[in-house]
């Protein structure tokens, strides 16, 4: 998706069933696995792996005008004649393309081809990229969005090991946070703090398959915490009430447990919505669709309150 300020309304900002307006997240994560053309920034997501070429590329989409980053802080500053100013900052955090173990192709930086065999050579072009993106971002002097962090976008540790600890030494030098989504179970999720990580998200991974039990969301939020990791609310375009073999009631069984569980309380909360779910929520008509969204946003407005 392109991600203009029209795609990005519904997520910036919540209308409920009686009319009234509130802000709705109040942070926003940008990453992509692909480049859509068969080159992946994270190991299995494609056949070979992204370039310089297609780190380039995605840094322009990003800093795009009229999309992504840019879109976003317009759709906010286009929301505050309405609703005035936010009560707070809207973070972003973006995804950090992985330097993979194996690849021999992605470039030149500094008049010498990289070798991702050598991990001198990773921490050489992701720590390229962070600056290539930092700098981008202050120059672009965004009025309503401040960039607190990046997202390490492998979501186990099989490929690339202990990579992210001096990736997170050269992003905490610059004063950045470091974020990560394992899935459920993934190697080395209980160890992120260990692996340089600021803060970590369980995945439950229960939406997306119909035999998984609603037991495996109790699960999911005690093994949170246990483990001091934040908790990630999953649904898709399925969740559509009118969809075909709907996931309706899997994404209302995460509202369900969330609140048993006093998650929306407690813990810190990463929303995925797949594709575009909560732009397709907004364009329907279907009462059961425009009633589980007002329930979501009640509770993340609710939430934002109690915080302060």
């Amino acid at each position: 998706m392109d991600w203009t300020q029209d795609q990005l309304l519904p997520y910036v900002v919540h209308q409920f069933a009686d009319g009234h307006k509130d802000w709705l997240f109040d942070g926003f994560l940008f990453l992509d696995f692909s480049d859509g053309k068969g080159r992946n920034y994270a190991y299995g997501y494609n056949k070979d792996n992204a370039r310089k070429e297609e780190w380039v590329w995605l840094l322009n989409r990003l800093f795009e005008k009229g999309k992504a980053l840019s879109a976003l802080d317009d759709c906010i500053q286009r929301e505050k004649k309405e609703l005035g100013n936010p009560t707070f900052q809207h973070s972003v955090v973006v995804g950090l393309p992985i330097a993979l173990p194996k690849q021999t192709d992605w470039g030149v930086l500094d008049g010498k081809t990289l070798d991702f065999n050598n991990q001198a050579d990773q921490i050489k072009a992701m720590t390229w990229y962070v600056k290539q993106l930092t700098k981008r971002f202050k120059k672009a002097n965004y009025k309503n969005i401040k960039l607190v962090g990046f997202y390490w976008i492998d979501e186990d540790i099989a490929t690339c090991k202990k990579l992210s600890i001096d990736i997170s030494k050269y992003v905490h030098s610059q004063n950045k946070r470091m974020y990560w989504i394992p899935y459920w179970k993934a190697k080395g999720y209980e160890q992120w703090k260990q692996l340089g990580f600021d803060i970590a998200y369980q995945q439950p991974n229960h939406f997306f398959t119909a035999t998984i039990p609603d037991s495996r969301l109790d699960e999911a939020c005690q093994s949170a915490l246990s483990n001091n990791m934040g908790m990630e609310f999953e649904f898709d375009e399925r969740a559509l009430f009118t969809h075909k073999n709907s996931f309706y009631n899997r994404m209302k069984a995460y509202i369900d447990v969330f609140e048993k569980h006093s998650a929306f309380k407690n813990s810190a909360i990463a929303y995925y919505s797949g594709s575009k779910a909560i732009l397709e929520m907004y364009k329907s008509e279907d009462p059961n669709d425009l009633e589980i969204m007002d329930r979501l946003a009640k509770l993340i407005v609710e939430r934002r309150s109690q915080s302060k």
